[in-house]
């Protein structure tokens, strides 16, 4: 068996990668692990999923699954990944079950965990749940009659998660108007109403999903959208979720998109100004601009870099006591509220920053003066071996050394798919552009 969990979960294709008997196989394997961890014979999870249609099959599997080794299943239903976290810290259960693929097509589907509390596993909770997947029925327990677990629905799941979102708000979102793309997915069942009540007026977009079109062509991958209705009415800034919800883009009121580097950068600077920024220090990836370390500096607000990945993110915010943290790609975590990235709890914080100064989105976000950059995905049979690949460092060498201390190289694989990613940011565009496509041809011929 290859290794199951990529950066957020176990992820493929839903009934071919990820089958039923994959699901059931995972939950079982995830109950008996955290139960020998936690020190109880009958851990409670929360179990929740997206829109999607292969999440009701897979929902009923991983339920199955965590009944058939002894666990209390409280079902949630559909809600954001960021909804279940919570949900499993305010119940206090052993464990977080979401079955999503995120910003993936709907024919994917995965499976994220979260521990007590509502936090992400650590690699060896991970490793250790593989290996009992492995071993199959020998391993884990398999209780009958009475230890066998019940299954029931967790009671106003959603409103318990809205009521969370909306006591962060500190002061109304009167007077200002956003489009929501709720990408068809599980934002969907709550943004609006999340919005509305902060007291902004609201447009949506993408928020019918019918179990086929989660991420068909909207949402936080797919902008235009987004664009052409926040012109067309007029609104202040529109704002981007994906499938799950743990992801937040942006919008300017003339259509120009605001991604993640830019709105961590906005939140820190509100966070830094109040005294609220813990260390004064915030947690970023590899994958953010360079400008944006520049905006942070200036400002006099260290940056921690970490890893591809919010559960990189959030291992360093909590090992370094830190309280935000993000993704250019617009995950965001705010520790003092949330455990994972939370797209609707950094709409939230963004409308909130608009409205306490009275300037525009275009305006905040113009803090960030960013180098060009591109992104360039190249399919290979093998990413994790071309990326050790003696000829592609020579290669990733060459560049890093023609760019200087005028931009950087980026190479690192796809943690869901046989891709390696290529970034590259230079002076111009066109410097960044030539080199990202030479460094790309080496990387393809040796894929």
């Amino acid at each position: 068996m290859g290794r199951l969990f990529g950066t957020d979960g176990v992820r493929g294709r839903a009934n071919a990668d990820l089958t039923p008997e994959l699901a059931l196989s995972v939950a079982r394997a995830a109950a008996g692990v955290l139960a020998d961890r936690g020190g109880t014979s009958r851990p409670v999870a929360v179990v929740g999923r997206d829109p999607r249609a292969s999440g009701e099959m897979l929902e009923a599997a991983v339920v199955a699954g965590l009944a058939s080794a002894g666990a209390q299943v409280l079902r949630a239903g559909v809600l954001p990944t960021p909804a279940i976290a919570h949900l499993t810290a305010h119940t206090g259960a052993d464990l977080g079950v979401m079955i999503s693929a995120s910003h993936n097509p709907m024919p994917d589907n995965g499976i994220k965990l979260f521990s007590r509390g509502g936090h992400k596993l650590p690699d060896a909770v991970e490793a250790a749940i593989e290996q009992a997947v492995a071993a199959g029925d020998s391993a884990g327990p398999r209780p009958t009659g009475a230890d066998i677990g019940r299954v029931r629905d967790l009671p106003d799941a959603i409103g318990t998660y809205v009521e969370h979102l909306l006591s962060t708000v500190t002061r109304p979102l009167t007077g200002l108007t956003l489009v929501v793309d709720c990408a068809h997915g599980a934002a969907a069942v709550c943004a609006p109403e999340v919005y509305r009540r902060a007291g902004a007026t609201v447009h949506v977009i993408g928020g019918e999903p019918d179990g086929w079109n989660t991420n068909d062509g909207v949402g936080s991958t797919h902008l235009r959208p987004l664009v052409e209705a926040v012109r067309g009415c007029g609104a202040d800034l529109g704002i981007a979720h994906d499938g799950d919800a743990d992801r937040c883009l942006a919008v300017t009121a003339a259509g120009e998109p605001v991604d993640g580097d830019a709105i961590l950068a906005v939140c820190a600077l509100a966070l830094h100004e109040r005294g609220g920024l813990a260390g004064d220090t915030v947690v970023a990836t590899v994958m953010s601009n360079l400008g944006f370390h520049h905006t942070m500096r200036e400002a006099g607000i260290g940056v921690h870099t970490t890893a591809v990945g919010d559960r990189y993110v959030l291992e360093a915010l909590r090992a370094r006591g830190l309280s935000l943290g993000g993704e250019q790609s617009g995950h965001l975590v705010f520790l003092d509220h949330a455990t994972t990235g939370d797209g609707l709890l950094t709409g939230l914080a963004l409308l909130s920053r608009m409205a306490e100064t009275g300037r525009s989105l275009a305006e905040l976000a113009s803090v960030v003066r960013r180098l060009p950059q591109i992104l360039v995905n190249v399919p290979v049979h093998d990413r994790l071996a071309v990326v050790e690949s003696d000829e592609v460092a020579a290669a990733v060498n060459a560049c890093q050394a023609e760019l200087g201390e005028d931009g950087r190289v980026l190479l690192r694989p796809s943690g869901t798919e046989q891709l390696v990613r290529v970034m590259v940011e230079a002076p111009t565009q066109q410097q960044a552009d030539t080199i990202a496509t030479r460094l790309a041809d080496v990387v393809a011929s040796c894929g």
